[in-house]
């Protein structure tokens, strides 16, 4: 995965933006939408859609091949099993097989190849470019997360209605919250509140 930070700018559906990082650019890719309840989430309605967020950085893959509706189709299965693989995980619950299976198979596809540009100092991908390889990278990166280190850091935000997953990879591994300007001061505006209804 090339250098650089991971992190999106999220659309609420009841309104509003909030910049939401993940920690890892799969993760950011899972919550692109989804199914049944989380169908109201959904951004990549078309595959131009899908070609639109995979070249934004970090990622930066600019698609030099079309891509297609069975491209497209196949980086929802992607991302499904990535959510449901990453919400296992974070509940201690072993993770599914279907969603290990995804992945596993996504994997198998060639990745993207990283080449240096003429300057000799700035990476991009070399071509061709095309939606398997960029899938293929993502669901690696999933295994190395799921494998690694940082896989006991996967968590859900510690919000009652929030089902948004992340990896804390900071140093104390103190993260709670899916982002601090959303769910976070939602919790700490309801405490005050309730400190202060509390108060003689």
């Amino acid at each position: 995965m090339r250098a650089g930070a991971t992190g999106r700018l999220l659309q609420d559906p009841k309104g509003g933006s909030f910049w939401f990082d993940a920690g890892a650019v799969c993760l950011d890719f899972a919550h692109t939408g989804g199914e049944g309840q989380y169908a109201k989430f959904e951004s990549l309605h078309e595959p131009a859609d899908l070609a639109e967020w995979l070249g934004q950085p970090p990622l930066g893959a600019v698609m030099t091949v079309p891509v297609t509706a069975a491209d497209l189709a196949a980086a929802k299965t992607l991302r499904q099993a990535i959510w449901e693989a990453a919400h296992a995980r974070a509940a201690g619950r072993p993770l599914p097989a279907g969603a290990l299976a995804a992945i596993n198979r996504s994997a198998t596809a060639a990745p993207l190849v990283p080449e240096l540009a003429a300057d000799g100092a700035t990476a991009g991908w070399a071509p061709p470019v095309e939606v398997t390889q960029v899938l293929s990278t993502l669901a690696r990166e999933m295994i190395e997360l799921l494998s690694g280190p940082l896989s006991g850091r996967i968590r859900e935000c510690a919000s009652d209605n929030c089902p948004m997953v992340f990896v804390d990879s900071s140093r104390p591994g103190a993260r709670r919250w899916c982002a601090m300007e959303r769910c976070g001061n939602r919790h700490k505006l309801r405490a005050l509140r309730a400190r202060r209804a509390t108060e003689p």
